[in-house]
């Protein structure tokens, strides 16, 4: 007695793929494929910084040149020049005075404002005196006319002193006093202007 069925027999039959080598069954399988092109390996690149691709900020114009602004020092005020006056004369040596007064020194050119109104006679002074210090004059004579001796002289003889001392003229301005008889008088002034880049007399 025979035990029972343990499943079904192996098949004796083998086919001719059961008897050839692994190997050439795979030459035979992937005898018609064609192999695919090869891509370009890419470089390596190196790996990535945690702060790479992060733009670092440009340094400011201030921060190039160092820290904050530096703060301003103060300005020197030029002092302005003292007042003149027909008897002042602080800043001239004594012997260019002395010359002045007596009529001595070369006068280089005249304005005659005798006769004018107050705003054109200070107008003319005013471009008198800078056009003769631009040109390199040394003394000029102003003349005013004496006036009426009751009023205490004319407008313009009295006005004279004060229009020299004004902004437009006294940069120009070094001294100024009452001329000779021959050139005028009492009516006239001369007026000695500073000399070109020296302001000393």
């Amino acid at each position: 007695m025979t035990g029972p069925a343990r499943g079904k027999p192996r098949s004796k039959s083998t086919t001719a793929a059961d008897n050839e080598p692994e190997e050439a069954l795979f030459q035979r399988t992937m005898a018609g494929v064609q192999p695919l092109k090869k891509k370009r390996s890419l470089k390596s690149k190196p790996p990535l910084r945690a702060n790479a691709g992060v733009a670092k900020p440009k340094a400011s114009p201030k921060t190039a040149r160092g820290p904050g602004p530096q703060p301003s020092l103060p300005r020197v005020r030029t002092p302005e020049p003292a007042p003149l006056s027909a008897d002042g004369f602080a800043g001239v040596d004594r012997r260019t005075i002395e010359r002045m007064r007596r009529g001595k020194l070369p006068i280089d050119a005249r304005l005659d404002l005798h006769g004018s109104y107050q705003d054109a006679a200070q107008a003319e002074l005013n471009a008198f005196i800078s056009s003769c210090a631009a040109t390199g004059c040394r003394t000029v004579l102003v003349i005013t006319g004496k006036g009426p001796v009751s009023e205490g002289g004319g407008v313009l003889r009295r006005r004279l002193p004060d229009w020299l001392n004004l902004p437009a003229c006294r940069p120009h301005v070094l001294a100024f006093a009452a001329a000779r008889p021959e050139h005028g008088g009492g009516g006239a002034f001369y007026v000695l202007l500073r000399r070109r880049r020296d302001a000393r007399a």
